[in-house]
């Protein structure tokens, strides 16, 4: 779980309450270990950040995903699929996972 709440799920929470409780449900629904563990879920959705050049969410998700139990092999793998799928300005995002 997210230790702090995004701000576009705080505006949310307070536009459509219900809306965001159940957004949330169907997030964790999907984020749950399955077929697909949760670091590799993980990876796929800071793989996606990547692709639509979103640096701040890059970074954040790789920090999630570090704590998933990513290593920095698995994140630099991401990254050089981001780049293979999105060419350069997908790898020029996907380094924000490297960010501190």
């Amino acid at each position: 779980m997210q230790s702090q709440p995004r701000t576009w799920q705080s505006l949310l929470d307070t536009g459509a309450p219900q809306l965001s409780k159940e957004v949330e449900r169907v997030r964790e629904s999907v984020m749950s270990d399955g077929a697909l563990s949760l670091k590799v879920k993980t990876l796929m959705t800071m793989l996606c950040d990547a692709l639509l050049a979103h640096p701040d969410g890059v970074a954040n998700i790789a920090r999630r995903a570090r704590a998933a139990g990513a290593n920095e092999e698995e994140i630099g793998e991401t990254v050089g699929v981001a780049f293979l799928m999105g060419g350069l300005p997908a790898l020029v995002t996907g380094a924000n996972a490297f960010r501190d």
